[in-house]
Parts: C-alpha cells; sequence; structure tokens
C-alpha cells in the first residue's frame, strides 16, 4: 500500500511506478512478430489470429511492467534508489512499502503467466520454458543474490529478451514455426529497446557508481556510453531496408521516416544533456521506438 496517499494520487503514482515510458519496449516486438507472420491470400486477417494477438500483448506489457516493479523492489531494498534523478520510485522514495511493490511484481507476472499459458495450450508446451525464463530474467536483473543488472549485463538481457524473444516468439505463436524473417526484424527492435536501457543508466550513472550497482554506464563511464546510445539509435536505420529488401517486404522501408524523430535524442546526448534532461530524452526515445515499430510492422504487413 502506498503510505498516506489519496486515492486518485495513489493509482497515479503506481502507474508511475510502472514506468509508462518503457512500454514500447514491449509493445513493439509484438506488433512487428505479429506484422511478419501475415500471409498472402489469407484475407483481411492475412492469416493472424486476433486473440493470440491480445494474449501475446498482455504476456509481453505484463512482463515489462512485473520486471519494472521487481526493479524498483530490488534497488529499493538495495538502497540504490535513495538519490536519484528522475520518475518516481515507489519503495526507494518510501511512498510504498516492499512489500506491496513485491507483490505488485508478482501479480503481473501471474497475469502474463495466464495469457502465456492460454498461449501454450494452444500452439506449444515450449512456450511455458520460455515463458519462465522470461520471468526468471525480468526479476533476476535486479533481484536475487547476484543481480546481473549490478555487473553491466542488463543490456544483454533486453536485447535478447525484449528483442529476439519478443518478435520472434509473437511471430511463432501466429506461424507455429520460426521465422528468418522475425529473426531478421527483431534486430532493429532489439536495438531501440536496448537505447532505453542506456539512455535510462547513462542518467543514473553517478548515483549508481555511488550505490555499487556497476551497469554498463558505470563500466565503461559517460563518453562511450553516449557514444553507444548514439550507436543503438542509428544502427536500426541501417539495418532496416536490408531487412525490407532481402525479405521481400518492400513497405517496411516506411519505417525509415522515424529517423526525423529520433534526431533530437540523439543531438541532446551527443551535447552532454545530464541528469534531468535526459528523463526528456528518454522519453523522446520511447517515441521513435513506438513510431519506428507501428510503420515497421505496418510496412511488414502491407507488403503481403
Amino acid at each position: 500500500m502506498l503510505v498516506d496517499v489519496p486515492g486518485a494520487r495513489a493509482v497515479r503514482l503506481w502507474l508511475d511506478g510502472a514506468r509508462p515510458r518503457t512500454l514500447p519496449a514491449a509493445v513493439v516486438p509484438v506488433l512487428v512478430g505479429t506484422a511478419v507472420a501475415a500471409v498472402p491470400d489469407a484475407g483481411a486477417g492475412k492469416g493472424v489470429v486476433a486473440w493470440r494477438l491480445a494474449c501475446a500483448l498482455v504476456v509481453a506489457v505484463a512482463i515489462q511492467v512485473g520486471t519494472n516493479y521487481a526493479n524498483d523492489y530490488a534497488d529499493g531494498l538495495r538502497g540504490t534508489d535513495d538519490v536519484r534523478v528522475g520518475p518516481v520510485r515507489l519503495v526507494g522514495s518510501g511512498l510504498a512499502s516492499p512489500g506491496a511493490v513485491k507483490r505488485a511484481a508478482l501479480a503481473s507476472f501471474a497475469v502474463a503467466a495466464v495469457a502465456g499459458l492460454a498461449l501454450a495450450v494452444a500452439v506449444t508446451p515450449w512456450l511455458v520454458v520460455v515463458g519462465a525464463a522470461s520471468f526468471a530474467a525480468g526479476w533476476l536483473y535486479t533481484g536475487g543474490p547476484r543481480p546481473y543488472g549490478y555487473a553491466g549485463f542488463g543490456e544483454v538481457f533486453v536485447f535478447v529478451f525484449f528483442g529476439l524473444v519478443a518478435t520472434v516468439g509473437s511471430a511463432y505463436v501466429q506461424l507455429e514455426r520460426l521465422s528468418g524473417l522475425a529473426v531478421a526484424a527483431a534486430v532493429p527492435v532489439g536495438l531501440f529497446a536496448t537505447a532505453l536501457l542506456v539512455v535510462n543508466n547513462l542518467r543514473d550513472l553517478d548515483s549508481d557508481r555511488r550505490a555499487g550497482k556497476r551497469t554498463l554506464a558505470v563500466r565503461i563511464g559517460d563518453r562511450p556510453t553516449r557514444a553507444l546510445y548514439c550507436t543503438l539509435m542509428v544502427a536500426p536505420f541501417v539495418v532496416t531496408p536490408v531487412v525490407a529488401g532481402l525479405g521481400g517486404r518492400p513497405l517496411a522501408a516506411a519505417a525509415l521516416v522515424a529517423v526525423l524523430l529520433a534526431r533530437m535524442p540523439v543531438q541532446r546526448v551527443l551535447e552532454g544533456a545530464r541528469g534531468a534532461a535526459l528523463v526528456d530524452v528518454l522519453g523522446q526515445t520511447g517515441r521513435v521506438q513506438l513510431v519506428f515499430g507501428v510503420l515497421f510492422a505496418v510496412g511488414l504487413w502491407l507488403s503481403v
């Protein structure tokens, strides 16, 4: 429960605690993976099963929210969030008890599990294994005795699970087979998701260093982290024409329009934005990812 906070504000704080700026990382891979699964001569729906798409979205968003609450809970217990810049952290700011935030994380994972089980029954039991790995990765990012987010491996987790696994998995639940195009399309999706984490860790670099949280940004320092962010923001626009051309989905190149939105956050990072200024950059990065993902998915769909 939230401490001494009236009802309407409590709801807002819980929503803020779910970190809505990060949710494009959950939605985009599902849209792109589902668009990859569209097949010719299958009618208006192009062979996509609507309820499976809905379940995949629930799984992805619930895992993202659960991971965010789990991060809030674990970092709050360790004191990492006691002094920080950026959106509210429920435990670190004393607005919610650790137990309440832990229950919110587990409830989110439970919602994902219910939707995931429905897909596993319809498609393959192996999805249970994929789901369990995703839950474990989300919890152990900052939880457990040796959180890998504290050792600088968070970016690998994000690229793998919010890029490859989510995109390829969303295509798989529709096609019921692995797709080379889905793997290729997952690369730009994963790069943008990783950029979100990199700019988040750039913002928190000083506080994380003081707290002993050795993120990749802490390990490599300020300037290399800025270079990495810019690379992650530019690379999808290099990869996309290749995916669109070799995949036989030329209209997917429409996603290149999103480069117009990418200029501002990249420029601000290159100019040395710090602290609170990077909160806006995080939001801008999420918008770039969302616009790119929607255009990419629409282009993939319409090319069939």
